[in-house]
């Protein structure tokens, strides 16, 4: 018997030694899924912590975009239910309710109507987004002694905001309001990239009875999302803003009625590490307000209350293509929502990176660059333009810009004066193998990689081995007959003239924790090597003197000098395309430029697609995106610290003149402007007023003087000003006067 009893009692020391290792077991692995299930089923009341989505800011830690802290007002019916039935004499109901009508201007009936349809509910949401002065009041009624108010708290949370409204709009893109568990999301650019980075993890704040029937508390701190730092520099931002602005002003409706272009773009980097330093179109949005695509200016509002009734009147106005209104009318998507979607979908669109489009001339210098590094052409190399080419026997000459032709030119003289001809005729030295090989190597055809959302992918609309003929071939060789993107053609033509180093555009440097450390440093990353420094210096050379460059022999102009800022030393390429169909002779110019010449610090790229000119003929001319240039870059680099180096050329003594003598003129005007406005009332004689303190002091007279004992200076302290006036004395007609040291004729 007593064997079987230690037997039986030996089991069941086992037993028990094993559950205490599998509950050991358990807590350790599982410890916080079963404390959950537990608090879960015991008197809870739990609380959510929401993260603060983490900031954007520019290279310089100017904030683009945080999270301003608000407040949910939330009704725990359950509890004041709880308080009226338990002291149904006090009235905590009415006080209640009849606070919360009062205070944040809700309807009382309405109230008493969710109340008594949800007594059990712990969690009901009145009012979102609420300010700290606009519950400050209400807090501190609910703090008073006797204070009435009863289940009603203030959820944290956060709203986004965006200080320059519209500034960078398309890089810094914005969110959708998300739950507290996943936060906010973020929609087109930055915020919806580094969307998983800027957010962060929801806290909890559990309350539960613990054995002793005590009320305890277990607390999970949120962990807020990061900061991210971007390569964008929000004054030059602001500089290269303003004058897309300005040319939005001066030229709309300015020759025909209409827009000043169908569309405009800029892209500024920094050529040596593919920093985006700006980039803007012509179209913006007020990120703090993204959806209203009248009150953006995106569209009329006339045209936006007619177009459910005549939605082709979005293709009258060229919102829509003709083939776009029949795709969307098969799949009836033409209704009002799905029409407002579209507009948006076309705000939000960010041109540079996201439209393709024939580049024209600015295509020229990787044309040039690869024929250089391949040996087929040498600087010493001279063309001979008469006008353009046939390349096809039986077929239409290909013409050049200049019809009459640029006559004998070097290889600089193709870039200097963008000759076409030469550039066929380069493009044939080239070959199509060599041709298409380079087409890779600047990455035509190939996403950058730009850390964006939205970049396309165009590789169908440039050539491959079984597309390029000798016609494609010759008009490839000047900038036709495929596409680019702008970001594509600013990080290929960086590499051309910054040593021959492809570097992958991108728009984020730097990402920091919520205590401002650094987590990860976002380092350029060099793609390839495209050609030789020897290479990418002589292109540098080329793009100078298309800028600076004097007139030849047979009356050839270097076609970039309207973009140049007198006294600094840049470099750059023009370029004109016509669009298809080519029989409407419309056209997107261009121009791109750097500076220092010698050193490029930064690349500037500007598009304008069908500016609004005269006729045909004038659209034609790239100076409308050279005008653009110019204005930024004569603001832009001196923040950059690039300097005025060169002597101004005498072709542009005389506007530098003249903005000066204008400069002269509004800051003369200013100042009579102050002196005019800055005419103070004439003081009683005898008083001046204290510069320190304001007062107003009567200066003593002479026979105040005379009436008061002593006036010598104290004995021990030597004065210079009496010294220097008691010589004064014995000069003739002079006399000094104290304090002052001006001297007054006296007789």
């Amino acid at each position: 018997m007593k064997r079987k009893l230690a037997l039986l009692f030996t089991i069941i020391v086992l037993v028990l030694i094993a559950v205490n290792v599998r509950l050991a077991y358990i807590n350790k692995t599982n410890g916080d899924k079963y404390t959950k299930k537990v608090l879960a089923q015991q008197d809870t009341n739990s609380t959510l912590l929401p993260f603060r989505r983490g900031d954007i800011l520019d290279r310089n830690g100017t904030v683009l975009a945080t999270s301003e802290k608000v407040y949910n007002l939330i009704l725990d019916a359950k509890v004041l239910a709880e308080n009226e039935e338990q002291y149904p004499d006090r009235g905590y109901a009415d006080a209640t309710l009849q606070a919360l009508s009062q205070y944040f201007g809700l309807d009382e009936a309405e109230l008493q109507v969710k109340y008594n349809e949800n007594r059990s509910s712990s969690y009901i949401v009145l009012a979102r987004l609420l300010t700290k002065d606009e519950i400050s009041e209400f807090e501190a009624l609910m703090e008073e002694d006797g204070s009435l108010i009863r289940g009603v708290w203030f959820e944290h949370d956060y709203l986004r905001r965006y200080p320059y409204n519209t500034l960078a709009c398309h890089v810094l893109g914005y969110t959708v309001k998300g739950n507290n568990v996943t936060g906010d999301m973020g929609q087109t650019g930055i915020e919806q990239e580094y969307n998983s980075i800027l957010n962060g993890t929801s806290g909890r704040s559990y309350k539960y009875l613990n054995e002793d029937l005590e009320q305890s508390t277990v607390l999970h701190q949120p962990t807020d999302g990061h900061t991210v730092v971007s390569t964008i520099d929000a004054t030059i931002q602001g500089i290269v803003e303003k004058y897309i602005d300005k040319f939005i002003e001066d030229y709309t409706d300015k020759y025909v009625e209409g827009p000043a272009a169908k569309n405009i773009g800029v892209v500024m980097m920094n050529p040596q590490n593919g920093e985006i330093l700006a980039m803007a179109g012509d179209v913006d949005f007020d990120l703090n307000d993204p959806y209203d695509v009248v009150g953006n200016g995106f569209i009329s509002q006339e045209l936006y209350d007619g177009m459910e009734a005549n939605p082709h009147s979005l293709v009258d106005a060229e919102y829509m293509t003709q083939r776009e209104y029949e795709r969307r009318e098969e799949a009836g998507l033409l209704t009002q929502t799905e029409l407002d979607l579209f507009l948006q979908n076309q705000m939000w669109r960010n041109f540079c990176i996201s439209d393709g489009y024939e580049p024209g001339s600015t295509a020229k210098p990787m044309v040039v660059a690869s024929a250089l590094e391949l040996g087929v052409v040498s600087d010493s190399m001279t063309f001979l333009c008469d006008g353009g080419q046939v390349v096809v026997q039986g077929q239409d000459r290909i013409k050049c810009s200049k019809r009459a032709g640029h006559g004998i030119i070097s290889l600089e003289g193709s870039l200097m004066f963008s000759c076409n001809d030469a550039l066929m005729q380069i493009g044939s030295m080239l070959g199509y193998e060599n041709y298409l090989k380079y087409q890779e190597v600047f990455n035509f055809g190939l996403k950058t990689n730009i850390d964006l959302p939205g970049e396309v992918n165009n590789a169908t609309s440039v050539f491959n081995s079984d597309t390029l003929g000798v016609t494609e071939l010759a008009t490839s060789s000047f900038g036709q007959g495929y596409n680019v993107t702008m970001i594509q053609l600013a990080s290929a033509f960086s590499s051309v003239i910054n040593g021959g180093y492809y570097y992958q555009p991108h728009v984020v440097k730097k990402i920091l924790d919520s205590d401002g450390g650094t987590v990860e440093s976002i380092n350029a990353t060099l793609v390839r090597q495209t050609v030789s420094e020897k290479t990418s210096a002589l292109i540098r050379q080329y793009l100078y003197h298309t800028m600076y460059g004097q007139t030849d022999a047979n009356g050839n102009n270097a076609t970039g000098r309207k973009a140049r800022v007198a006294g600094y030393s840049m470099g750059g390429k023009t370029g004109t395309a016509q669009k298809i169909p080519r029989s409407e002779r419309k056209y997107l110019v261009s121009f791109i430029g750097f500076a220092p010449a010698d050193n490029p610090q930064v690349v500037c790229y500007v598009v304008v697609d069908e500016p609004n000119a005269e006729d045909a003929n004038a659209q034609a001319d790239s100076s409308y995106a050279q005008e653009i240039f110019k204005n930024i870059m004569k603001e832009a680099m001196p923040y950059l610290n690039i300097y005025a180096t060169e002597e101004i050329p005498a072709d542009m003594q005389d506007e530098v003149d003249a903005e000066n003598a204008a400069k002269e003129e509004e800051e003369g005007g200013q100042e009579g402007e102050d002196a005019e406005g800055g005419e103070e009332e004439e003081l009683p004689e005898g008083t001046l007023i204290d510069p320190n303190t304001g007062e107003t002091v009567t200066m003593p007279t002479e026979e105040d003087l005379a009436d008061e004992e002593g006036g010598e200076i104290p004995d021990g302290i030597d004065s210079p000003i009496l010294d220097n006036a008691e010589d004064a004395e014995n000069a003739e007609g002079t006399a000094v006067i104290s304090g002052g040291g001006e001297e007054a004729s006296g007789e």
